[in-house]
């Protein structure tokens, strides 16, 4: 028996994995690079207690990434990641742009303004066809 995909369904899966698995990685390298990717990248921002942000920003990332790629409760997942990137703007990537101006802003906020565009979908269209969140939805029916 030969199954048959259908394309159309393939766009959530995509920005799923893509969004969830890079989430995923930046938690976990939060707590295997305190220095550089957790607790001293916070302080160098100016957090206060950068420990603590730190760790429950990974924390998120890694539970809603882990939730995005499966596609359980995307769209409810997608929220508190869509926080972190707004966040992420304001505290990195809006110094950059009064200082340094728009183009290496641009530059510099290129993957966050992609995830941040591919959050937006998620939270709209959820994750698909090939999805637990589908699976709930169609077990219910």
């Amino acid at each position: 028996m030969v199954r048959i995909i259908k394309t159309s369904n393939i766009p959530a899966l995509l920005c799923r994995l893509a969004v969830g698995l890079i989430f995923l990685s930046e938690g976990i390298q939060k707590y295997l690079f305190p220095d550089s990717a957790g607790t001293g990248r916070f302080a160098k921002i100016g957090f206060s207690d950068p420990s603590f942000w730190a760790y429950f920003t990974g924390t998120f990332e890694i539970i809603c990434g882990i939730f995005i790629v499966i596609g359980l409760f995307t769209r409810l997942a997608a929220i508190p990641l869509l926080i972190i990137m707004i966040v992420a703007f304001i505290t990195t990537k809006y110094p950059i742009l009064i200082d340094k101006g728009f183009w290496v802003m641009a530059h510099e906020y290129r993957t966050d303004f992609a995830m941040t565009l591919l959050l937006i979908y998620l939270l709209l269209y959820g994750g698909g066809n090939y999805s637990i969140d589908k699976k709930l939805t169609d077990f219910k029916k």
